[in-house]
């Protein structure tokens, strides 16, 4: 198929291609949530200025079929530690086109800079189709957060310069940097490792990525760090049994599905409440769950330890949209 050919199609095609990396990307993201695996997913649907500049530079026979990036999905962890339990995830979820590109452990590459490829080509999730009745194809990219800032950066830099070649040394000094890519990697992980060996640390940290990983089978909405970490601070003082409240919050959750669906409809980060008036600002975090599960079952003793430490009103919002009175 020639270019204008493949172009004509994907031109029509491409809000369908868009939706089967959106449904790709939200049953991944479900997926990580429920094995409390934390990452940030996204997709896109390749610009068609893009799917023509690649089909005229790598002068394809065939783009159409040889373009198998039409749909993609990026999956951002945050330290290395994290790949090869995404990758597993990806292999469990998804039926592979072919064996991943791994370029983590080539062999003979040991002394040279490189971006540590780590790309999956998938069948897409869903029911969408191309005019060929065939599924489409979606291309995963897995990367930590240092990886992708930097992949991010010398794409721009070094893809197709306005100017024509990349000076060679500007290259090396780009390629330097993954040196010390590898070396943030280390010292996230290590951290992280770490922090998990204090036990008030890691036990806000543990509330929070468990709420988080259940937030994300509500909603994508990208939450406030800041605040979290601020409220989960007293709510981990509400909680008496931290060692078994995960799998506590996970069964309310699954029980009452229902109804907290129709609360962030209501109340959530895409409800009018939160888009117009800027109320119920906790109900588009991810700790909103934890403060749900609360006031179901230790109203009091949260509302005790709210006051005095956390405005008053932020509770009170919780409570309305929750259905509880104070």
């Amino acid at each position: 198929m020639v270019v204008d050919e493949a172009l004509a199609r994907y031109r029509r095609e491409r809000p369908r291609i868009e939706t089967a990396a959106k449904l790709t990307a939200a049953h991944l993201r479900r997926r990580a949530a429920r094995k409390r695996i934390s990452c940030d997913v996204s997709f896109r649907a390749k610009e068609v200025a893009s799917f023509v500049t690649k089909a005229q530079h790598k002068q394809y026979e065939d783009p159409w079929a040889q373009i198998t990036d039409k749909a993609g999905i990026r999956i951002v962890v945050q330290h290395s530690g994290l790949l090869d339990p995404v990758l597993d995830l990806v292999k469990e979820s998804l039926t592979l086109v072919r064996e991943p590109e791994d370029d983590r452990y080539v062999s003979g590459s040991e002394d040279r800079l490189q971006y540590p490829r780590l790309h999956v080509q998938v069948m897409a999730y869903g029911d969408q189709v191309g005019e060929d009745d065939a599924p489409y194809e979606c291309e995963i990219q897995i990367r930590t957060e240092a990886t992708d800032l930097w992949a991010r950066m010398s794409h721009k830099l070094m893809y197709k310069p306005a100017a024509g070649v990349v000076p060679s040394d500007v290259r090396r000094s780009l390629y330097r940097l993954i040196a010390l890519i590898e070396l943030y990697d280390l010292e996230v992980r290590r951290g992280v490792e770490a922090l998990a060996q204090y036990p008030d640390v890691a036990r806000s940290n543990c509330l929070l990525d468990e709420a988080e990983h259940l937030f994300q089978t509500f909603s994508d909405h990208a939450s406030r760090r800041d605040l979290s970490e601020e409220v989960v601070d007293v709510l981990a003082q509400a909680i008496a049994d931290h060692d078994e409240y995960p799998d506590r919050l996970a069964k309310f959750v699954e029980e009452r599905k229902d109804d907290l669906i129709r609360t962030y409809e209501d109340y959530g980060p895409n409800s009018e409440h939160f888009l117009r008036h800027g109320r119920y600002v906790l109900a588009s975090q991810p700790e909103s769950l934890i403060i749900f599960e609360r006031l179901s079952s230790a109203k009091l003793l949260l509302q005790g330890l709210w006051v005095d430490e956390l405005p008053e009103s932020m509770l009170n919002d919780m409570a309305d949209a929750w259905g509880v009175s104070l």
